[in-house]
């Protein structure tokens, strides 16, 4: 059995994307929340759901679901796959953009109702060590959330390394589905028998996928590859350009050492694999150093 990795655009948003399988959104939402009791989400209305992209429309790997829930409270779904810069503040203008929306010209504020950002995000944002971390607005002498109608919810898959034996949540289950679902071959028994993953499940496996849906996945996941490659190389390559340049000064280094010692220019050249020409140019700028020594501080 081959699973799609839950990460990719497309995968993503078909699976908690489809309004006709809203207990895989409200079960994630619920775990990453925390949600419980008289808290409990029961519903959601998926504000833009699934339908397959065109591959032409594939401008950026970045995809959100917005939902709202009975008390019509709002909430942003957003995976990034990869750093892009200044995500704290794209979080927050997509946060405060979702507020302000709730209101026509000239309504009353008190029917703003709060807003909830979830990042889910395949790199490292924060310096702790935890794989998920809230944010809230509170006030800094009494550390009271006075001002709530904003929420900022934070996984970072990379620190999450939760063996299956050792998935004691359900948060722990669905974080541990983003991340290793596509290198599995079969439903693991730690998630069987619960709803949601069993449908989350069912709509990862490919074969039930149409050809437009399969064509888009695979086109997104070579874009992917491509990008990571090009990072990979700029990277080898700025290495290399820093040891050759490491090395460079280490011959001149060694060279003005042998010019000042009397050594001759041709074993300088032998033992440098400089060029005479640029033999020639140390002794002429160490003889200018010479002539002309830096001044002295004096007190």
């Amino acid at each position: 059995m081959k699973f799609a990795n839950p990460t990719n655009d497309i995968a993503f948003k078909k699976i908690f994307g489809d309004s006709h399988k809203k207990e895989i959104l409200i079960s994630l939402l619920n775990a990453i929340l925390g949600f419980k009791n008289n808290k409990t989400i029961k519903d959601v209305t998926i504000v833009n759901p699934y339908q397959v992209p065109k591959i032409e429309e594939l401008k950026e790997t970045i995809l959100d679901i917005k939902a709202t829930n009975q008390d019509n409270e709002h909430f942003i779904v957003e995976m990034q796959k990869k750093d892009l810069g200044n995500f704290a503040k794209r979080s927050l203008y997509y946060t405060s953009k979702a507020y302000v929306q709730q209101l026509e010209k000239g309504s009353d504020y008190s029917k703003l109702k709060k807003v909830y950002f979830i990042g889910i995000l395949n790199f490292d944002m924060f310096s702790s060590e935890n794989y998920i971390s809230r944010h809230l607005i509170l006030n800094k002498e009494t550390l009271t959330a006075d001002l709530d109608d904003f929420e900022f919810t934070f996984l970072e898959l990379n620190k999450f390394n939760k063996k299956l034996n050792q998935l004691d949540s359900l948060l722990d289950k669905w974080v541990y589905f983003l991340k290793n679902t596509q290198d599995l071959t079969l439903i693991p028994t730690e998630f069987k028998n619960i709803k949601a993953f069993d449908e989350a499940f069912k709509i990862a496996t490919q074969h039930t996928w149409n050809k437009k849906e399969l064509d888009v996945y695979d086109y997104i996941a070579l874009k992917e590859y491509d990008e990571i490659n090009a990072i990979k190389t700029a990277e080898e390559k700025a290495i290399k350009k820093g040891i050759e340049q490491g090395r460079a000064k280490e011959k001149i280094k060694v060279a003005e050492g042998l010019l000042l010692a009397g050594v001759d220019m041709q074993i300088i050249i032998n033992s440098t694999g400089l060029t005479e020409k640029e033999v020639e140019q140390l002794s002429i700028n160490l003889k200018k150093t010479k002539l002309n020594p830096p001044p002295t501080l004096t007190r």
